[in-house]
C-alpha cells in the first residue's frame, strides 16, 4: 500500500469515528449544561468551595468567577513548582526557577501548555499529576463554560443572566471530561502507554536486540492518564520532552489516530450542543460545515506539501521524512500536525521545524486563524461564533440592512466587542515578535538564521498568544525574556478575549428577539457557510500575510 493511500484511509477512518461520536456526545453536553439537577459528588464540591450552583450570574459576575478561579490556579501551580524540592515524589528534582515557574503556571492555566523545559528532567510526580494534570481538566472546563455562556446569550432573551460559572465548571469536569478520560486512558494503556508511579531507572542501550553499550535513564509516571486529557482537553503539554512522539506517550499508529480523534472530539461535537441549545440543529450544522471545510482543506494541503518531491533527497525518502517518526509516517504526522495547530492543543508527534517551508506556514496559519476549525474545547466554538457575527455584519453592509444572527440584532456595541476580540491576538503576536526581532538578546535563542529563524520566533508568539503551546523545536525558549513575554502573551491571549466574549453574551441575552423576515440572512444555508469561510481567510490573510511572507512563504519559495 502506498503511503499516500494509507494516509487517505487514516483520514477516512478518523472522519467516520468523529461522525459516529458527534450526535451522542453533542446531545449529552447539551443535557449536561441544561440540567437543573446536581450529582452528589458535585454537591460536595459546591459545599467545599462555598458556591451556590443555582444562582444565575450576569456577565460581570461570570467573568469574575473565571478570572478568580484562574488566578488561584496560577498561584497554586507556581507555588507547587517553587516548592517541588521539598515535596515527596519529586524524583530528586529541584525547585523550578521563578521565571520558568511563572511561564509554566500561566501556560497550563491558560490551556496553552507551552513548555520551556524537559518534563522528564524537571518535574516530579506531584507537580506532573497534582498540578499539571489537574489544570488540564479545569482549564478545558473553563473554555467550555465560556462557550456555553455565549450560546446562552443567543438562546435567552430579555435577561442578562448567563448561568452559573461554578456549576458549568464542575459539570464540565465531572460529567464530560472525567468519564471520557477514564475510558481513553484504558485504551492508551492497552496500546502500551506508561501508567505507574515508579522512579528513575537506569537501563542499557540496545539496537535490534543487541547491547550497544552505555546506559540511559528512564522515568516512570502516570503518563496515559495525563496523555488522554492533554488531547481531549486540547491542552498539549507532554509528560516527556518529545511529547506525543515519545513511545511511552504514543506507542503505535493506532494510538496516534486515537489521540487525533480525542483532539477533535469535543470541539466538533460542541457544534451540535450549540444547535440543541439555540433550538436549531441546522445552525449547528452550518458551523460544523465551516469548521470541517477548513480542517479538511488544511489537512489536504499539508499532506500534499509533505509528500511533494522537491529534490533527490525527497525522491529517495518518499517525501519530507525529516523530524517525523517512522512508526507514524508522513501521513500520520501531517494529520496530527494540522489537528493540533487548528485546535489549541499544542501536542506534537513530529518536529514542526523540520517540515517544509510551506508546511510550517500551514501550521502557523492554522493557529493564526484563531484556532477555530474546530479549535479548542470551547474556545473554538466561541471564536467561530464571533466570526459568524462579523460575517453577518459584512453581509448586512452589502445590502444596507441591520445585521441579525439567530434572531439577535448585531448593533454598534456587539460589533465593537467582536472587533476587539479579533484584534487582541494579532496585536500580541505581531507586537511581541517585532520587539523580539528588534532587540539583540532574543535573537541569540534562534538556532537558524534568515527566514527560518524569523519563523521560529513568529511561531513561538503565535503559539503562545493563541493558547496553542506547540513549539517549532528550533528556539531556545528557556530564557528570562521568552519565559516572561510568552507567559504574558498566554495570559492576555486567553483571558482578554474571554472578557469580550462574556460582555457580548450579556448584551445578546438582554435583547428581545427580532422576527425573521424575507430580508433576513439565512445563516443555516451553504451560502452563509461559504461567506463565513471567506471572511475567516480574508481577515487572517490581511492581518498576518506580511509576517508570513517574511518567514515560511519566503522559505518555501526559496526551496
Amino acid at each position: 500500500m502506498s503511503p499516500v493511500l494509507a494516509g487517505v484511509l487514516q483520514l477516512l477512518a478518523l472522519v467516520a469515528a468523529l461522525a459516529l461520536a458527534y450526535r451522542p456526545l453533542g446531545d449529552h453536553m447539551a443535557r449536561v449544561y441544561g440540567s437543573k439537577k446536581h450529582l452528589r459528588a458535585e454537591k460536595w464540591i459546591y459545599k467545599a468551595i462555598g458556591a451556590d450552583p443555582d444562582a444565575e450570574m450576569r456577565w460581570p459576575a461570570y467573568l469574575r468567577g473565571v478570572l478568580a478561579f484562574s488566578a488561584a490556579g496560577v498561584l497554586f501551580l507556581y507555588l507547587l513548582q517553587r516548592l517541588q524540592g521539598s515535596l515527596p515524589g519529586s524524583l530528586g528534582f529541584t525547585s523550578i526557577d521563578p521565571d520558568q515557574a511563572f511561564n509554566t503556571a500561566a501556560s497550563f492555566v491558560a490551556n496553552t501548555n507551552w513548555q520551556s523545559y524537559s518534563g522528564e528532567q524537571a518535574m516530579g510526580h506531584v507537580v506532573q499529576t497534582g498540578g499539571l494534570a489537574v489544570q488540564n481538566f479545569v482549564s478545558a472546563a473553563v473554555g467550555i463554560a465560556v462557550a456555553v455562556a455565549l450560546v446562552r446569550g443567543f438562546a435567552r432573551s430579555r435577561t442578562g443572566e448567563l448561568g452559573n460559572f461554578w456549576a458549568d465548571l464542575v459539570r464540565g469536569t465531572v460529567r464530560i471530561l472525567l468519564p471520557i478520560s477514564v475510558l481513553g486512558a484504558l485504551v492508551l494503556v492497552a496500546c502500551g502507554a506508561l501508567q505507574n508511579f515508579s522512579g528513575i531507572h537506569e537501563v542499557g542501550q540496545f539496537l535490534n536486540g543487541h547491547s550497544v553499550g552505555g546506559t540511559q535513564e528512564w522515568n516512570g509516571g502516570a503518563v496515559a492518564s495525563q496523555e488522554v486529557i492533554k488531547e481531549l482537553g486540547t491542552n498539549g503539554g507532554g509528560y516527556f520532552n518529545a511529547n506525543s512522539a515519545h513511545p511511552f506517550e504514543n506507542p503505535t499508529p493506532f494510538s496516534n489516530l486515537f489521540e487525533i480523534f480525542l483532539i477533535l472530539l469535543i470541539p466538533f461535537a460542541l457544534t451540535r450542543t450549540f444547535g440543541r441549545m439555540v433550538g436549531s440543529l441546522r445552525q449547528g450544522y452550518a458551523i460544523l460545515a465551516t469548521m470541517a471545510t477548513i480542517w479538511l482543506g488544511f489537512t489536504a494541503l499539508m499532506m500534499w506539501t509533505e509528500f511533494h518531491h522537491g529534490g533527490p533527497a525527497f525522491d529517495l525518502a518518499g517525501g519530507a521524512t525529516e523530524g517525523k517518526e517512522n512508526r507514524f509516517g508522513i501521513a500520520g504526522s501531517a494529520i496530527f500536525s494540522v489537528a493540533t495547530t487548528l485546535t489549541s492543543t499544542g501536542a506534537v508527534n513530529s518536529f514542526h521545524s523540520s517540515y517544509t517551508g510551506f508546511g510550517g506556514g500551514i501550521q502557523m496559519l492554522g493557529m493564526q486563524l484563531g484556532e477555530i476549525a474546530p479549535g479548542g474545547t470551547g474556545s473554538g466554538l466561541y471564536g467561530m461564533l464571533i466570526l459568524a457575527i462579523i460575517a453577518v455584519f459584512i453581509a448586512g453592509l452589502m445590502v444596507g440592512r441591520t445585521p441579525e444572527y439567530l434572531g439577535k440584532k448585531i448593533g454598534t456595541r456587539e460589533i465593537k466587542l467582536a472587533a476587539c476580540y479579533i484584534l487582541v491576538t494579532p496585536a500580541l503576536v505581531l507586537g511581541f515578535t517585532a520587539v523580539a526581532m528588534a532587540l539583540p538578546t532574543p535573537g541569540d535563542s534562534m538556532t537558524n538564521t534568515g527566514a527560518h529563524g524569523f519563523s521560529e520566533i513568529l511561531y513561538a508568539y503565535t503559539s503562545g498568544a493563541n493558547n496553542n503551546g506547540s513549539a517549532f523545536a528550533g528556539l531556545n525558549a528557556d530564557t528570562q525574556w521568552f519565559n516572561s513575554t510568552i507567559g504574558l502573551a498566554m495570559l492576555l491571549g486567553r483571558f482578554l478575549p474571554m472578557v469580550f466574549v462574556l460582555a457580548l453574551a450579556g448584551s445578546l441575552a438582554e435583547q428581545q428577539p427580532v422576527p425573521e423576515t424575507a430580508g433576513t440572512l439565512r445563516t443555516e444555508k451553504p451560502l452563509f457557510t461559504g461567506l463565513l469561510v471567506g471572511t475567516i481567510m480574508i481577515i487572517t490573510g490581511l492581518t498576518y500575510f506580511p509576517a508570513l511572507a517574511l518567514g515560511p512563504l519566503a522559505e518555501g519559495l526559496a526551496s
